[in-house]
């Protein structure tokens, strides 16, 4: 195994964050002048610790941002039909710009359901399947919260994207998939030539180590080893999962010994994840607002 000394350029999140968000903040306090207070209203189903945990910090950066954060808790015995009423009371609220419904839901309810019975256009998280389209087609609209970030975060540190290739590692609806359509788009920060793969293809290493950017993005800790990648490589991690709350990334750490520059185990993508779904939101209070105005 390689050596895990770090000469790697690291490319922590929060900075980026901190700068969209920063511009959240700025064309909240805009439309709040302008009479329109942005909304972000959150549905949590059931009594989940950490679910609600989230919930509580979002309402928290939605305080800071201007934004008012309707909240409706429902018990965890909830039916799909009140589930349901829930989402349309909030969709036919012209004062509620954004939606999140916090996953995950209890198992006797089906949450791909309860996304689609969002407004796309109130649709935060960028994954109803009218924006998923969106995206697929080039057209505006609310983007899928982590791959935005990755895009933004890649900006922001201004590694180079545009004819590169940038391999995927992972096929995920959230994630891999979104991501590819979207770092292909023609765009500054985008137009690169973009690989998917997943560990359902045989070899698939011998795709990542060719990489200049490599996104992984499969939620198997540890799959990404330092034989995986270029040298001088940029690595992304954008997979994860728990273990407990320890947080365990698809990327080694080690891998820091090999690439050019790579995120940290921890405060990478995930505060650039945030930092998007209020961006979203912002949008979303913006077309609102523009709806309202006469021309």
């Amino acid at each position: 195994m390689a050596s895990t000394t770090s000469t790697a350029r690291m490319l922590p999140g929060a900075p980026v964050a901190r700068r969209l968000l920063d511009d959240v903040a700025e064309r909240s306090r805009a439309l709040r002048e302008s009479g329109t207070v942005p909304s972000l209203a959150t549905i949590l189903v059931g009594d989940d610790a950490a679910s609600a945990g989230y919930i509580r910090i979002k309402q928290r950066q939605a305080a800071d941002l201007g934004f008012s954060s309707p909240h409706v808790h429902l018990p965890a015995d909830t039916t799909e039909d009140v589930l349901h009423h829930a989402i349309a009371d909030l969709n036919d609220d012209p004062a509620v710009h954004a939606l999140l419904i916090q996953y995950p839901v209890p198992d006797h309810l089906d949450y791909a359901a309860a996304l689609m019975a969002v407004a796309p256009d109130k649709d935060v998280d960028g994954m109803h399947p009218t924006n998923l389209g969106r995206l697929a087609a080039g057209i505006a609209g609310p983007t899928p919260c982590t791959p935005a970030g990755i895009e933004a975060l890649l900006a922001h540190y201004e590694i180079p994207i545009r004819g590169r290739e940038v391999v995927i590692l992972g096929r995920g609806a959230t994630l891999g998939r979104p991501l590819a359509m979207l770092l292909a788009q023609k765009r500054p920060t985008a137009d690169a030539a973009v690989t998917v793969v997943h560990t359902g293809v045989e070899d698939w290493a011998r795709y990542t180590r060719r990489a200049d950017v490599l996104i992984a993005a499969a939620g198997v800790p540890g799959i990404v080893q330092p034989e995986h990648v270029r040298p001088g490589a940029t690595v992304i991690g954008g997979g994860v999962r728990y273990a407990g709350r320890r947080l365990l990334p698809d990327v080694d750490e080690s891998c820091a010994a090999v690439a050019g520059a790579i995120t940290p185990r921890v405060g990478g993508v995930g505060p650039t994840t945030v930092a998007m779904l209020f961006q979203n939101a912002i949008a979303a209070a913006e077309r609102a607002f523009r709806r309202q105005v006469p021309m």
